[in-house]
Parts: structure tokens; C-alpha cells; sequence
């Protein structure tokens, strides 16, 4: 059962600070889905060029799909993201298709779906799928496999 969760400031949940911080804003998230956007900034460190690198597009990937798994360890009243402390990381990237690098100053919007998920009593294990646009165009288009775990 699906339960939306209103906005949230993603920075009080996600471990990662500016300049590694790659989601500006979630206006959406519930059990099994999100939508981000990032900002693409100068500052970024994944910014070449005046265009966002592939890592960086992966990155934003990343950032945006582990909150989906991410949220079920937090206590669903808990806006401030104190509840909990979270490690997470790619175990592994099973599709990564970039069809252009975004420039500085265009916005990212990225959309992630929860594929499949296995949970023991310390840690999850999720494969999750995300596109990334800018405007109508897509960016990016992967699958990825997380591990989560608490700390």
C-alpha cells in the first residue's frame, strides 16, 4: 500500500553535502517511488566542461533511487531525518544508458520505480530503475542495485 509522503528536505536524509549533494528538491516519494530534481551548479564536482559527466548523471541516479528504500528507516513522522543513521551503496550498476550530459544551470528531474527488494534483519538488498530528463529529454535511463543498512 502506497503511502505519499508530503516534501521533504532531502538534505536531512541523504548523508551527502554540497558540493557532493546531487538532489535539490523531492516533491514526491511513496513506498516504492520518488521524483527528484537537482540544480546543476558550477560548484558541482562532477561539472566538466560546463556539463554534468556521466559520473556525476549516475550519481544523481544513485542519490534519487536510495531514498525509496531509504525512507522505510526513518519513522514515517520523523521531517527531520533524526531517527535513524543509513549507509548505503551501489553493489552494483546493471544498466547505464546516457543519451546527452545536461549543462550547467538546466534542472534534472529524476524518477525512479523500487524493481525489487529482499530485507534481512540489518540490511536491504534493491534493485531500483531511474530516468532522468531535462525538460523532455531524456538523460539517462539506468537500473541499479543497492545495499542499505543502518550504522
Amino acid at each position: 500500500m502506497e503511502h505519499a509522503r508530503g516534501k521533504i528536505d532531502i538534505k536531512k536524509f541523504l548523508p551527502h553535502r554540497p558540493p557532493l549533494l546531487l538532489v535539490t528538491n523531492m516533491p514526491y516519494i511513496d513506498d516504492d517511488s520518488v521524483v527528484t530534481e537537482f540544480q546543476i551548479t558550477t560548484d558541482c564536482v562532477f561539472v566538466e566542461n560546463g556539463q554534468l559527466s556521466e559520473t556525476g548523471i549516475i550519481e544523481n541516479a544513485a542519490q534519487t533511487s536510495s531514498a525509496i528504500v531509504g525512507q522505510s528507516y526513518f519513522d514515517r513522522d520523523d521531517l527531520e531525518g533524526t531517527s535513524n543513521k543509513l549507509v548505503g551503496y551501489i553493489s552494483a550498476i546493471k544498466k547505464a544508458v546516457v543519451h546527452q550530459l545536461p549543462q550547467v544551470g538546466d534542472t534534472l528531474v529524476s524518477k525512479a520505480k523500487l524493481v525489487s527488494r529482499y530485507d534481512s534483519e540489518d540490511l536491504s538488498l534493491c534493485t531500483i530503475s531511474c530516468s532522468s530528463f531535462r525538460n523532455d529529454d531524456l538523460i539517462v535511463d539506468c537500473t541499479l542495485n543497492f545495499l542499505i543498512h543502518e550504522v
